[in-house]
């Protein structure tokens, strides 16, 4: 099993690792409000990160599923971003509904570091992340969603 990093632990991501933890992998959060990270994983186990940087530290896999463009700038590319510490190879998969512009430039930063993305936005809502019932819209190379499929069924 993998050993993930989830950023953004609210009303959707919360569900959406919580699948993650029950189909055995191990997870590290990070969310802006430590509370909730702290209540996550008081309820699934798991460890919780200070900064996003710190989650994706030696992770395989870094999901993000955060608010808009500008949370999600700031959780990879930002100061304590997780593109400063993911390894060349690790494959980052974002669940957040966001623009074409940050979708792009996310992936072209990440190309430069070696990292494989998948631009993966979800439908379904709350209870769908809580059911284990959404659809998923993927973009990205071949190589990146092949290795996110597997995690992204869960």
């Amino acid at each position: 099993m993998a050993n993930i990093a989830f950023i953004g632990i609210g009303v959707m991501g919360g569900p959406m690792a919580g699948h993650l933890v029950e189909a055995g992998h191990e997870l590290t959060v990070y969310n802006r409000t430590r509370s909730k990270a702290e209540a996550w994983v008081a309820k699934h186990g798991g460890v919780v990160a200070d900064n996003p940087a710190q989650a994706a530290t030696e992770k395989q896999i870094v999901i993000t599923c955060v608010g808009n463009d500008d949370d999600l700038a700031a959780v990879t590319m930002g100061r304590d971003g997780a593109f400063s510490t993911m390894a060349r190879g690790a494959l980052f998969i974002d669940h957040t509904t966001v623009s074409a512009r940050i979708a792009r430039q996310l992936s072209v930063e990440a190309e430069g570091r070696g990292i494989h993305v998948v631009d993966a936005p979800v439908s379904g809502g709350q209870a769908g992340a809580e059911n284990g019932n959404l659809s998923v819209m993927c973009g990205g190379g071949e190589e990146a969603f092949s290795a996110a499929e597997l995690i992204m069924s869960a």
